[in-house]
């Protein structure tokens, strides 16, 4: 299986305030944390959802680990990445991370961010925010959500100690049990977002990726790009075809939404972050519409 924690660590653009202070911190060495006692938070039957919270600084990674059960990562403040052995993603406030029982993730801090992670029971043979059989197939594999400002509230209401911390009262459990329902009622609801980078298994493609990732603004063409694995751009356009089903434009189209999402979660206005990424104001919204069907406004969520 390839090595993930490669893949989630890069460097933003540096041409103003907002861009250098992202280089800067990015740059820095990450500091590596463990996972903070998933078997303290284990959902059940009886409490289905538990949230577990962590305020972390920039530059903190926790190492890779999977659990048993279902999780949801959301920031309500601040900007992170998770990686999956075949691919990455950003995660602003305005979005949240499914990930299925048994994946393998690693969590970067972008910035400063308020981390819930939401663990979710899942019966024997099921996956999904109790899905009907037939819509469970979509809940089997990483899935960005767009986070409505309900399940925001719910998430921040849900209590959020360890099985080895005081015990809750009944009418504390009550409420615990209706916030997760309705978390349960959003999560069914929320719209999936067409947000991911893809990560190949070929060697010669992965490295290329991870330098597209690292910096998509570097070269312009394929070629260039292909100078640097050794291979031939009619090899390295084969590759992706084979093993990313895309083009290479249509998988750094997808480099270029995740970066600019990071980007407008720390307010950067539109017209910078389109310049930063080599784009005109409307060629960047033409492509952001071409790619997500979504205004760049409404993308970003800074409508």
């Amino acid at each position: 299986m390839p090595s993930i924690t490669s893949a989630v660590t890069q460097a933003e653009p540096a041409a103003s305030d907002a861009a250098a202070q992202h280089s800067r911190r990015l740059s820095r060495a990450l500091s590596l944390v463990e996972s903070l006692t998933p078997d303290l938070f284990v959902p059940t039957i009886a409490r289905p959802i538990r949230v577990k919270y962590r305020r972390l600084r920039a530059d903190t990674q926790i190492k890779p680990h999977h659990h048993p059960w279902a999780q949801v990562a959301i920031s309500t403040s601040g900007v992170i990445r998770l990686g999956v052995p075949t691919g990455t993603y950003i995660v602003p406030p305005s979005r949240a991370l499914w990930i299925p029982p048994g994946v393998e993730h690693v969590v970067t801090m972008v910035e400063d961010a308020d981390l819930r992670t939401l663990y979710f029971y899942q019966p024997p043979g099921h996956c999904g925010p109790g899905v009907a059989a037939h819509e469970e197939e979509a809940w089997r594999q990483c899935r960005v959500l767009e986070v409505s400002e309900l399940l925001r509230a719910l998430v921040r209401e849900m209590p959020t100690g360890p099985n080895d911390g005081p015990t809750l009262s009944p009418e504390d459990l009550q409420r615990e049990s209706h916030l997760s329902a309705l978390i349960l009622d959003e999560m069914r609801r929320a719209n999936p977002v067409r947000l991911g980078v893809d990560l190949p298994h070929d060697k010669r493609l992965r490295n290329l990726c991870e330098a597209v990732i690292a910096d998509p603004t570097r070269h312009e063409t394929l070629a260039d790009w292909a100078q640097d694995t050794g291979a031939s751009p009619r090899t390295v356009a084969r590759l992706f075809r084979n093993e990313l089903g895309s083009t290479f434009t249509q998988w750094r189209q997808q480099v270029v939404l995740a970066k600019a999402l990071s980007m407008a979660a720390s307010r950067m206005p539109m017209a910078q972050i389109a310049a930063e990424l080599g784009y005109s104001p409307s060629a960047f919204s033409a492509m952001v519409r071409k790619s997500v069907g979504q205004s760049p406004a409404r993308f970003f969520g800074t409508h």
